[in-house]
């Protein structure tokens, strides 16, 4: 699905003109941001870059994870990416280090919650992100796992 579309679909519901007060723009530009650019080649064409679009652009800039993360916490969810398979790596040795992996990220969480009580016996809010951080780091890893065993990924060779 285009972004064109999902906002279109999103809008449809609360309706443009209540969207575009909520967001302090104007209708008109709700209504481009839910219509396809001129040209596909060039989606800056239509004159209103959508919100999609913009968000996609700085985590394509950044490369930094926390944005779709943060979006998708906002979402009430989380992001998981899609699993990569090891191909280059005897495929017994994948999922030992996929176990240690996870193993070395629950250690990471751990070490993040003893720190931030060791000091004052509280979490403040920077601990508490630093915390969030490790725990989705844990949750991605541990899913990419799920979903490479899902996948079949792993396979043991018999003795």
């Amino acid at each position: 699905m285009k972004s064109y579309e999902v906002i279109r679909n999103a809008v449809d519901e609360p309706g443009v003109k209540r969207v575009a007060v909520e967001l302090r723009v104007s209708p008109a530009l709700v209504y481009k941001w839910c219509e396809p650019p001129a040209d596909d080649a060039d989606p800056d064409q239509s004159g209103a870059r959508n919100p999609l679009d913009r968000v996609r652009d700085i985590y394509l800039l950044t490369k930094d994870i926390r944005v779709v993360r943060w979006l998708c916490n906002e979402a009430g969810g989380f992001f998981v990416p899609n699993p990569v398979p090891e191909f280059h790596k005897p495929t017994e040795q994948n999922i030992f280090n996929r176990t240690r992996q996870m193993m070395k990220e629950f250690s990471d969480l751990l070490d993040a919650v003893h720190e931030s009580l060791a000091d004052d016996a509280s979490v403040d809010p920077g601990e508490a992100d630093d915390i969030r951080q490790k725990w989705e780091n844990l949750k991605a890893t541990a899913e990419e796992f799920a979903l490479a065993c899902e996948k079949g990924h792993y396979r043991l060779r018999s003795k």
